[in-house]
């Protein structure tokens, strides 16, 4: 044998075993992950665009530095078919409950003097994680209710910081100068029914340590930062495992920067000064966790609530897709999302797997080694929505389970809309008649608050792959006809609807207006009622 062609042999064994060895590397770090009990933060930022961050075209680009976000993208993993809900409250109980809003009664978004909140019979992750032995700390916005039952310190966190239930622009209810039209008996409802600024810690009442203001409105994440660092040198220093639910009032309209990022952005606009300034908070988190060298212990997420509110356009995020929060369109779910996790997950790896914040429960649960309840804490059978991204995070994504993902607005109870693979259907066409993403000053037919609209028999279908902004049915073409798609999408319909039958949506949390009831149909109700009544049944007639 020649000696060039021995030395080549002797390279590509090499080669083939240090393969082996990188494989066997990760398998065995795919098992010894379930139970690794890792320090787990969660960080979630308010009605961030999906297009705002350089790696999903933004950045510069749109006039935004976001160097912290970018080191989220090149130390760790960016999630490309994320998703969130469609408006504030039920995308924060979807992340901490592990379910879809409609089973926790958390669908609607909750204003100040309503009560309420998310039920305490519900799991929240801080509560399964308590049950590893993990400490739980939560701090900002909470938007879950203002009963002290639905607070965080009731809800399994045992320290609480600078907590604020509502979204930012409920607080501008108490101002005049966002509201110079307000009477002075409007103004003195809000400020009466508006909490301030929370904090306590588990099984002790909440203590309001200060008000929101028109002159704090803007430094409200600043704050946070002050409780939230030091908490995690605390945690570092300690041998249990922590989990803290990091939660920033940016970038939620109204836009208001802290002064030190006033005018910092190269758009010069609220909203990029806003950003930059969340950016700057979470690269703040990130050398914290690397000065307390921690970072190989840590698993960060990072994502957001909901899609980008662009009703409010100019004060809003980028979004490259159909529709806005709100809506079951893509503009109203699919999120920016990273995370990142020293010597575990990949640097630089992306993933295209369908997953969202309601996969966080079951991800944070095999983590710690735990098990997901079978009944919710009154002791009745429940069910969880969530599935184990650890196989994505791991690079072993053929092991994800999930293959669809469910829409709803508001009063939806059977989805809205329902991706399976690459394929979408969408029965709710709220916020068409023609809007566009950016959509100047655009009419009430074309956002949020528009009308429901559904489809008559059968659904339109989108094929996300090839036209991720929705713009073509090819549900029936001519090119081809898709109707083959259909049964799919029944399969997955009926699974969810039979899930109700043995796991019943709980009430709606909180107030709202759900559409007129006319005499004619009331007299029908009462009558039916008092027929039911007459058997032992009250059926608690109401508008709603």
């Amino acid at each position: 044998m020649r000696k060039g062609s021995f030395l080549l042999t002797i390279f590509m064994a090499l080669v083939m075993l240090m393969s082996v060895d990188v494989m066997a590397q990760r398998n065995r770090k795919k098992k010894s992950l379930k139970g690794s009990k890792p320090n787990i933060i969660m960080i979630v930022s308010d009605d961030t665009g999906w297009g705002d961050f350089t790696s999903y075209g933004g950045g510069i680009g749109r006039g935004i530095k976001t160097p912290s976000m970018d080191r989220l993208d090149k130390e760790g993993m960016q999630f490309w078919d994320f998703y969130g809900q469609p408006s504030c409250t039920p995308g924060r109980a979807a992340m901490q409950t592990g379910r879809i809003p409609n089973r926790s009664g958390m669908t609607t978004v909750a204003f100040q003097g309503q009560g309420g909140g998310l039920p305490a019979a519900e799991w929240t992750v801080a509560e399964v994680l308590k049950k590893a032995g993990y400490q739980t700390f939560f701090s900002g916005k909470w938007h879950l209710g203002e009963s002290d039952y639905a607070l965080p310190n009731a809800q399994g966190y045992d320290i609480m910081k600078n907590v604020v239930l509502y979204h930012l622009n409920a607080y501008t209810y108490t101002m005049p100068s966002f509201h110079p039209g307000m009477s002075a008996d409007q103004l003195a409802f809000f400020e009466k029914a508006t909490t301030g600024i929370l904090e306590g810690n588990a099984d002790e009442p909440a203590k309001e340590v200060t008000k929101v203001t028109r002159e704090n409105i803007g430094e409200l994440d600043m704050m946070m930062m002050d409780n939230v660092l030091p908490q995690i040198e605390t945690y570092a220093k300690s041998k249990k495992p922590f989990f803290m639910s990091i939660n920033f009032a940016k970038n939620h309209q109204p836009n208001v920067p802290s002064k030190q990022f006033a005018g910092s952005s190269p758009a010069k606009t609220k909203y990029a000064d806003a950003v930059q300034e969340m950016d700057y908070n979470v690269g703040r988190i990130l050398d914290k966790i690397k000065e307390m060298g921690i970072e190989e212990n840590t698993l960060i997420v990072y994502t957001v609530d909901n899609g980008s509110w662009q009703d409010v356009y100019p004060d809003c995020g980028y979004t490259p897709f159909r529709g806005t929060k709100g809506t079951d369109r893509e503009a109203g779910s699919r999120v920016p999302a990273y995370a990142m996790w020293k010597g575990v997950i990949e640097p630089g790896t992306e993933s295209f797997d369908i997953c969202g914040g309601l996969d966080f429960m079951a991800t944070f649960a095999s983590l710690a080694g735990i098990d997901l309840p079978k009944v919710d804490q009154e002791g009745k059978p429940t069910i969880f929505d969530s599935y184990d991204m650890t196989p994505i995070l791991t690079g072993h994504n053929k092991d994800f389970k999930r293959e669809a993902w469910y829409y709803f607005t508001e009063r939806e109870l059977a989805p809205g809309a329902i991706r399976v693979g690459r394929w979408k259907f969408v029965f709710n066409m709220r916020g068409d008649n023609g809007a566009v993403p950016g959509s100047d000053g655009p009419a009430p037919l074309l956002g949020w608050t528009g009308p429901e609209m559904y489809v008559a028999t059968v659904p339109q279908v989108y094929d996300l792959w090839q036209d991720p902004q929705e713009r073509y049915d090819v549900f029936m073409n001519s090119f081809t006809e898709s109707t083959w798609t259909t049964p799919m999408m029944t399969m997955h319909l009926e699974e969810i609807l039979n899930t109700y039958v043995k796991y019943p949506p709980r009430p709606v949390q909180s107030e709202g207006y759900s559409g007129s009831l006319s005499i004619t149909r009331f007299r029908e109700l009462m009558k039916i009622n008092k027929e039911m009544k007459e058997k032992g049944f009250d059926l608690k007639i109401t508008s709603h």
